[in-house]
């Protein structure tokens, strides 16, 4: 006999985050994006933040679908402009809480510029980069990340560019909160991304995720359960490691942590700092308090 219980239609746990309309995902089995996804919501969830004031802005690629899988405020922009628009948002909505969702290639690429100096001007958004070493949408070119001798469809006889440390990119040009996991790491990502979110200023949180259609194919690395099999018997949690120490070499240990947690003015609080001295009470502070209220 069928009975109440079984009618019911079962709930998927993060549903009150998630368009399941759009679920199933377009991403391939073991990829690392939707587990990632998955910490996203239940930090946000355990934040018990106004959905209403949360935003979620994705570029292109494979990450540049994720806006586009949650319930909230979602922006799918275009190649490598993810973080510029980010930061107007933010400009016209200081009270909003913006995360930039994307991949090495798109965020790092053609996006670098736009990385490194939203970062040095120390804007309020948080930016979550998925790792996976690989251009992967497009058909497995080597990206700004990929290890030097690992091969992909544009270096089929090993890369030889040096790539670019990202957590040592962050902080450099000016990130307040820098961070490093995998995928495998869901309970640390989960608090990391709380921690990046909670922050005011430009927060960063690196996650290698495996890629097992391109990456893991073309290095004969086996399949997603083999890469996360070799980040649990490779990683090395170091808080607090000196950034220009952890470069990430080809199938080597990957060091993974916090890396950076400080405090200084943001875009808003500086912007409003100087105009205030230049204007005095002419001027109205802009976002409210001495800068912006995130909380």
């Amino acid at each position: 006999m069928i009975t109440e219980v079984a009618q019911q239609k079962q709930e998927h746990p993060m549903e009150k985050l998630l368009r399941m309309d759009r679920i199933p995902h377009i991403w391939c089995p073991t990829c690392g994006i939707g587990t990632t996804v998955t910490a996203l919501a239940v930090a946000l969830e355990q934040l018990e933040l106004d959905l209403d004031n949360v935003a979620v802005v994705s570029g292109i690629g494979c990450t540049g679908r994720v806006a586009g899988y949650m319930k909230l405020d979602s922006f799918h922009t275009t190649h490598g402009r993810a973080i510029p628009f980010a930061f107007g948002l933010h400009v016209a909505r200081p009270d909003m809480k913006v995360i930039v969702f994307s991949g090495d290639g798109d965020l790092i690429s053609i996006g670098g510029n736009h990385f490194i100096h939203t970062a040095r001007r120390n804007v309020d958004i948080t930016v979550i980069c998925v790792n996976n070493f690989i251009y992967a949408m497009t058909g497995g070119q080597v990206a700004p990340t990929t290890p030097l001798t690992a091969k992909s469809s544009t270096s089929p006889y090993g890369n030889y560019e040096h790539p670019f440390n990202l957590p040592l990119l962050a902080a450099s040009s000016g990130a307040v909160y820098v961070a490093r996991w995998t995928a495998l790491h869901i309970r640390r990502l989960t608090t990391a991304f709380k921690e990046a979110i909670s922050k005011r200023g430009f927060s960063f949180v690196e996650v290698i995720a495996p890629c097992s259609t391109l990456y893991a194919r073309l290095n004969k690395l086996g399949d997603g359960l083999d890469l996360m099999k070799f980040y649990h018997d490779n990683s090395i949690i170091k808080h607090g490691a000196d950034p220009k120490d952890i470069d990430i070499e080809y199938q080597s240990k990957i060091t993974v942590g916090k890396f950076v947690d400080i405090e200084k003015p943001t875009f808003l609080d500086c912007l409003n700092n100087r105009n205030k001295e230049v204007f005095g009470d002419k001027y109205k502070i802009y976002g409210g308090g001495n800068g912006h209220n995130r909380d």
